[in-house]
């Protein structure tokens, strides 16, 4: 079953170029803490013939340091690189390796178990094509397994293989192994996982990873390795609905004008009549460029460069569809959210937001519900807490074209930024049409714009004998901050504050929320003030 080949002696070119033409599949194994996620995968390594000599004798000098498995070599200790994950013996990061057999080419993700890296298993997921889902034989179906698999089907993962691992531990008893999958399948059929295997192994001793054990001569299924080289993922890609997002216009010359990207869906042919979105411009393809010359046809997940035949309009982030094929343009959506910091997500706030090309402002302006991942029961929230997840109602700031995720993921998904830091805050997925906005939720709350803006209305009194200077400054340096205050006398200042925003008042004010006693006080400090007062 290993990738050795005659070829890599007799004819290196031979050989890379039947390299370059295998299938990819992309997977992950995920599961609960302790399951054997990183020890699967250093045993398809290992039985496959793809670890070199030098990390194998450097695993094993490590197993006698970190390892968990006794006088046994820790392949574990493969994936588990970080030092805290050694010291814990457990995954905390996404680790990625590549390997492969005759047959196929692999990318595996190793993601953690525990509830707090939820957000490292999502991302993870988010591009693989297969799910293999550890389950302990000692413990059956736990809550990180239901946990992991509706977030599988959720990122439109079609394919699992439920590896109930450690039935050496259980003697490889087909009863208990029956009970398992049973119990699994009752819960998968909650989900959208049409295709689910189930092996009995055990990932320490290698049996039915690669090779068949005989240790189960009752199971007459397919090996681990046998499922990934054969299962069926072409059919999973959408050839039907065409979707070019714009990623570059490559202009070298006069001559020549493209519009680069990665097709995410569908087929294109030179002479086909396309639409750009949002201008609704329209023109045929004139050519399909490749760096290894021009294709009759172009599909799913290839990186092409259209010409047209007409000098149209587009650039990056515009879409390219198929005239009579369009996707949803909409300011609205509703989207299943994944949140991964440790500050919820606020109705209200303002966030970047990533589409497959392009970027815009926009607010969450409606939780319908959250999702409780291990029972798929719905519940009530006003926000949603790191690794949870919900769907909400998205207002942007332009529209976009988008498709629902269950049918192109390519754009059907975003990430949201936080505007401060810049850092991946969340992930979405966006739900079937476009938001029904015609629901009254009532009148526009001062509380809603000030979650808006980050701040907490109120009427700030600032006391100094140059405290109309101050207020200014610090009404201006409030702006820089992206907050919205306003300068007011005493009488008018209860009319700023209703409207959601912080009223500044040179000298005394009756009602004041916070009084600043700011002689000699620089605008910073008054800043700080108000962020340890929680005005800001």
């Amino acid at each position: 079953m290993s990738n050795q080949s005659e070829l890599i002696a007799s004819d290196i070119l031979e050989y890379l170029k039947q390299h370059e033409n295998k299938q990819m599949l992309r997977f992950l194994t995920c599961g609960n803490v302790d399951d054997g996620k990183s020890t699967l995968i250093g045993r398809l390594l290992h039985d496959s013939k793809m670890i070199y000599e030098d990390q194998l004798a450097a695993i094993e000098k490590d197993s006698a340091k970190s390892g968990t498995t006794g006088n046994k070599i820790d392949l574990a200790l493969l994936m588990d690189g970080l030092a805290a994950e050694r010291e814990q013996g457990i995954t905390i990061d996404v680790a990625y390796r590549y390997f492969s057999t005759t047959k196929r080419k692999f990318i595996i993700a190793d993601t953690p178990g525990h509830e707090q890296y939820t957000r490292n298993m999502a991302t993870g997921a988010s591009t693989c094509d297969l799910a293999i889902i550890l389950i302990d034989a000692r413990y059956g179906v736990q809550t990180q397994t239901k946990r992991h698999s509706f977030i599988a089907s959720l990122l439109g993962i079609k394919h699992v293989v439920v590896a109930i691992n450690k039935m050496d531990l259980m003697d490889f008893d087909e009863a208990r192994f029956e009970e398992i999958k049973k119990d699994y399948q009752e819960f998968a059929d909650k989900l959208n996982l049409p295709n689910v295997h189930c092996v009995p192994m055990s990932a320490l001793d290698g049996d039915n990873v690669v090779d068949r054990s005989t240790r189960s001569p009752w199971y007459t299924g397919q090996t681990l390795m046998e499922i990934l080289e054969t299962v069926e993922v072409s059919k999973d890609k959408n050839l039907v609905n065409f979707r070019l997002p714009v990623q570059y216009v490559n202009r070298p010359n006069l001559d020549f004008r493209g519009f680069c990207g990665t097709i995410a869906a569908g087929t294109i042919k030179p002479g086909e009549t396309i639409m750009a979105l949002p201008s609704q411009k329209t023109s045929k393809v004139e050519r399909i460029v490749t760096f290894d010359g021009d294709l009759e046809e172009g599909f799913a997940g290839q990186a092409v460069t259209l010409t047209l035949e007409d000098e149209i309009d587009i650039s990056r982030g515009d879409i390219i569809v198929k005239i009579d094929d369009q996707p949803i343009v909409s300011n609205k959506l509703n989207a299943n959210i994944v949140w991964m910091t440790e500050k919820p997500m606020t109705v209200g706030k303002p966030y970047d937001l990533k589409f497959a090309s392009s970027s815009t402002t926009g607010t969450f302006t409606h939780v319908h519900h959250l999702i409780d991942v291990n029972t798929l029961e719905q519940r009530s929230a006003e926000e949603i807490q790191m690794n949870e997840i919900g769907l909400v109602q998205v207002s942007l700031d332009k529209a976009v074209p988008f498709d629902s995720y269950a049918r192109i993921p390519g754009t059907g998904a975003f990430i949201i930024i936080d505007r401060l830091t810049n850092v991946t805050i969340g992930a979405g997925m966006i739900v079937g049409e476009a938001a029904d906005d015609s629901v009254d939720r009532g009148p526009l709350t001062a509380d809603e714009k000030a979650r808006r803006f980050n701040q907490k209305p109120a009427i700030v009194a600032i006391n100094a004998t140059n405290a109309e200077q101050l207020v200014r400054a610090l009404d201006r340096r409030l702006f820089e901050m992206g907050r919205v205050a306003g300068i007011a006398n005493a009488k008018d200042a209860e009319v700023l504050k209703s409207a959601g925003l912080v009223a500044l008042v040179a000298g005394g004010a009756d009602g004041a929320d916070v009084s600043l006693a700011a002689e000699n006080e620089s605008v910073e400090s008054l800043i700080a003030d108000l962020q340890e007062q929680g005005i800001i």
